[in-house]
């Protein structure tokens, strides 16, 4: 007897690979790989977390209506067009799942985030990846490419794993040129670390039909644990995806969580400020080290992306770190095998990185 067979375009996935916690001979390292807030999450969110977890029997409101409340009054924004979601992880797959199919085509940058390829495969639909510019979305590039069986056009701004940005001109632009049966995701998880929390992003959604921007908790917020994620798009967008997304998809825990983040403004600002200091300072450290062939793309959100032209690999600086205590982040699945995303940690993870970084290109340099 033969076994039950996946269809051909579940076959053709490659599942996510989360960032490791652990080298291969099972040490616990200092986990840079994973873009998570290195401060935590607010003491408030904590508290809320626990308290929730004393009514563990009961379903979570399926809406969750206090968050989205909670979110509309944060955010500037019409509750009512907000959707939760298990991160936004969910959120992106049922945006191509609700308007994506056989015969469709989705769009994404390369060196975009790798669930877009999963969400359009699991949905039937063509994959059409667009070429980048200098490691981050290329407008034109985009619309070149787009059809009339284009259904879905995906960009993360600031993008991951690179950490570009696209100006609210050019997202504007992008919109402009597409067809208003397309809907274009913009996905904003690292939206917060933005000065201005990219506003125009949310005006472009609150104007149009086409428009959907995801946002999530995992990040600034420091609730990864808990997968919360949301999306802001206008009514026919919000029904859609409340049709096909699953029953009580955020815990009463996780609900609670997030609405006190939301209010611990002086967590995030102390977020967003510690990123700014210690990016930069990592920035300037790697280009320090240019004359070893490392280069830093220049990054909006929690991380760097290391470039390594030179002699020394990043495959053997990703090897070297794991031995000395550091796992970041390596992507040669996504066709960036000379390349080395590194989250900002706290200032003694980021220190001690940066020493053992220079040891090892003297080591092998």
């Amino acid at each position: 007897m033969s076994n039950p067979e996946a269809k051909p375009w579940i076959n053709a996935i490659h599942a996510y690979t989360p960032g490791k916690a652990k080298s291969d001979d099972g040490r616990v390292l200092i986990k840079l790989s994973a873009n998570e807030n290195p401060l935590g999450c607010s003491e408030d969110a904590t508290a809320a977390l626990v308290d929730a977890k004393s009514s563990l029997a009961r379903y979570p409101d399926p809406a969750s209506n206090a968050l989205r409340e909670a979110l509309g009054a944060h955010y500037h924004l019409e509750s009512d067009r907000i959707v939760c979601g298990t991160g936004s992880d969910e959120l992106l797959n049922l945006a191509a799942m609700g308007y994506a199919g056989a015969g469709d085509e989705i769009i994404y940058v390369r060196y975009g985030f790798s669930v877009y390829d999963i969400a359009a495969r699991k949905c039937a639909a063509t994959v059409v990846v667009a070429p980048d510019r200098d490691y981050g979305t290329d407008v034109d590039a985009l619309l070149a490419l787009v059809n009339e069986r284009t259904r879905v056009v995906f960009v993360a701004n600031p993008n991951n794993p690179t950490g570009t940005y696209c100006t609210d001109e050019d997202m504007a632009r992008l919109h402009a040129g597409l067809p208003s049966d397309c809907v274009l995701v913009l996905d904003q998880a690292y939206g917060e670390y933005l000065e201005d929390d990219g506003p125009a992003a949310f005006n472009l959604a609150r104007q149009h039909g086409n428009v959907l921007i995801t946002r999530t908790f995992s990040k600034i917020y420091g609730l990864a644990a808990e997968r919360i994620g949301w999306a802001y798009g206008q009514p026919h967008l919000i029904e859609t995806m409340n049709r096909i997304r699953a029953p009580f998809n955020v815990t009463a825990a996780g609900q609670a969580a997030a609405i006190a983040a939301l209010s611990d403004t002086a967590f995030v600002d102390h977020s967003r400020a510690h990123n700014r200091e210690w990016r930069d300072w990592m920035a300037n450290e790697i280009a320090s080290l240019s004359n070893h062939g490392l280069k830093a793309v220049p990054s909006w959100a929690n991380f760097l992306m290391i470039m390594f032209e030179g002699k020394v690999s990043a495959e053997t600086v990703y090897l070297a770190l794991m031995d000395a205590g550091y796992i970041v982040r390596w992507l040669p699945g996504q066709g960036l095998g000379n390349g080395l995303r590194i989250t900002i940690g706290t200032e003694e993870e980021n220190r001690g990185l940066v020493q053992a970084l220079r040891a090892i290109l003297e080591t092998n340099g």
